[in-house]
């Protein structure tokens, strides 16, 4: 095909044509079209997603001059009806050409070269060579980019050879080595001409809207992420739902929200702190109430603890009482948890008793000194657990 659908018209949604070959990649089949809707992956920017015949376009590739479409079944060759996913390529459309437009002012207004750019499922980014850009830098560009969307640039289409780029001022990605012939420009009148085979907007003001999100630092330049247009609108629907939620909880207005949410946060580290501070003192009453007991074998069970209370008990035993042996367990929701402690002169090998406990109750375990633990399958033998324990 000398020029494709998508590149004639990118707003067309519908096309009849063939299916010109078939085959299979890594199990999934492809079939190549004598023309088609559907944009390959490429530049930034992901393939296009629709219907051709009755199966759904999964992923568009290129293969050297070919174009693979991969299907959800397979489909046989001859005539065929496309159907485009036009809510993905309308989408796909305002993030590219907002992105040509962030790009061309950040280089134009403060010098900022891109060197990657990358049309994500949530928000999209470009790679700058700057080292770093704080709030107020997004600001200003965020600024500078608004102005460009409301002055309606046309964004139109042509091809020049690739000798007349420096005369026709042209932001060029690298082109292969010793490429000679004509290339595909995009051109924001006033504003940008680029090569760029992508889907774009008719007009900057298509775009609607481009909000930076944030940055974070790359390969010593700074990424910066963004939404546009529609993609912009829902995020900000989305962030006032949340922001209204969080209100009715909190009590509070917006400008609270931040203040209140750190408050409560550190009421919460201030709670777990004496909750973990009471736990120990209630696995060290534990284990002193255990090793009151005149019984050179111990054995308690509690429900819903977790590891780190058998653990606190266990050693606290062994500090305590290192002539005891002891058999603790815990059992919730989750699954059972067990810990065997051998004191030092309890006169128990636990590299032997470990084992064939664990596997008494059904699970796997490990540990050294005086302590072994597992997770247990099960804590219906427990009694050939505690068995083990008064044989070894």
């Amino acid at each position: 095909m000398s020029e494709t659908a998508y590149h004639r018209d990118c707003r067309l949604t519908e096309l009849a044509t063939e299916v010109v070959a078939t085959g299979e990649e890594d199990g999934s089949p492809f079939v190549v079209l004598a023309d088609t809707l559907f944009y390959p992956e490429g530049g930034g920017q992901p393939a296009d997603h629709g219907r051709i015949g009755e199966a759904e376009v999964l992923d568009v590739q290129k293969r050297g001059e070919e174009i693979h479409h991969f299907l959800s079944h397979p489909v046989a060759e001859g005539p065929v009806r496309l159907e485009l996913d036009w809510t993905r390529r309308w989408d796909h459309m305002q993030q590219h050409t907002g992105q040509h437009v962030l790009t061309a002012v950040a280089l134009r207004d403060f010098d900022w070269r891109t060197t990657a750019f990358h049309l994500g499922a949530e928000w999209s980014d470009v790679e700058l060579d700057v080292p770093t850009l704080d709030r107020n830098d997004l600001d200003r560009l965020e600024e500078a980019v608004a102005k460009e969307i409301n002055a309606a640039r046309p964004v139109t289409y042509r091809s020049a050879e690739v000798r007349d780029f420096e005369r026709l001022g042209v932001r060029s990605r690298l082109l292969p080595e010793g490429f000679e012939g004509a290339v595909r420009l995009v051109d924001i009148e006033g504003l940008d001409l680029n090569t760029c085979g992508g889907t774009h907007c008719r007009s900057t003001a298509e775009i609607g809207l481009l909000c930076l999100l944030g940055t974070e630092p790359m390969r010593g330049g700074t990424r910066v992420f963004f939404v546009a247009g529609d993609r912009g609108r829902r995020r900000m629907a989305a962030h006032e739902d949340r922001n209204l939620h969080l209100r009715s909880l909190l009590d509070t207005g917006d400008e609270k929200l931040s203040e209140v949410v750190a408050l409560r946060l550190d009421r919460e580290k201030e709670l777990a702190r004496a909750v973990r501070r009471l736990t120990e003192e209630l696995a060290d009453a534990a284990a002193a109430t255990l090793c009151a007991e005149g019984s050179p074998l111990l054995d308690a069970h509690w429900h819903d603890r977790d590891m780190a209370f058998l653990q606190r008990v266990g050693r606290s035993i062994a500090e305590a009482a290192p002539d005891r042996r002891a058999l603790l367990t815990s059992a919730s929701e989750d699954g059972a948890i067990f810990l065997v402690v051998a004191g030092e002169s309890s006169g128990l090998l636990l590299e032997e008793a470990g084992p064939k406990i664990a596997a008494a109750l059904g699970g796997r375990g490990g540990g050294r000194g005086a302590i072994f633990q597992g997770k247990a399958e099960s804590l219906a033998n427990r009694d050939k657990a505690l068995q083990i324990l008064r044989d070894a």
